[in-house]
């Protein structure tokens, strides 16, 4: 008797056992159902969708990601989304840093500035240098701009 018992034990033991398996979280993601499963659960659930939105925003990868597709990029800039991502600190401080990674996008921005009359051309061209004497790669946006002195300091322009 004490035999029979042992052995069920045993076998309840493992079968217990055999119920606390850890998940593979890339297993489930290989496949291709159950990935369009999950991003459908989390795309539909208001607390779930915060969460993936704080996690991307504390992504380098995802950032960039998201930057590089002008069409999320378009949705998100209409219907109040601009509005939306300024009253957000840490979202619009990730964007700012971004930008200014990026050297074309920033000479991009300038020549805009200055195309408005917001900005004067010694004053762009004084940003310009400046910029690529602190090493950012202005990816040709120095020859794009109109001839004239880069020597200028900016503070004079003021």
């Amino acid at each position: 008797m004490k035999t029979t018992t042992l052995i069920f034990l045993m076998i309840g033991l493992f079968a217990l056992n055999g119920c606390n398996q850890k998940t593979d979280v890339n297993a489930m993601l290989d496949n291709s159902e159950t990935r369009s499963e999950i991003f459908d659960a989390i795309a539909n659930n208001h607390k779930y969708m915060t969460g993936f939105m704080d996690n991307m925003q504390e992504s380098d990868h995802a950032m960039q990601m998201m930057q590089g597709n002008s069409k999320m990029m378009g949705n998100m800039m209409q219907g109040g989304g601009m509005q939306m991502m300024m009253k957000d600190s840490m979202m619009m401080k990730n964007m700012m840093q971004n930008m200014m990674k990026d050297g074309k996008m920033m000479g991009n921005i300038m020549q805009m500035i200055h195309e408005k009359g917001m900005m004067s051309e010694d004053c762009m061209e004084s940003c310009m240098k400046m910029m690529g004497d602190k090493g950012m790669d202005m990816n040709g946006m120095m020859g794009n701009m109109p001839s004239g002195s880069f020597n200028a300091d900016h503070s004079e322009n003021h």
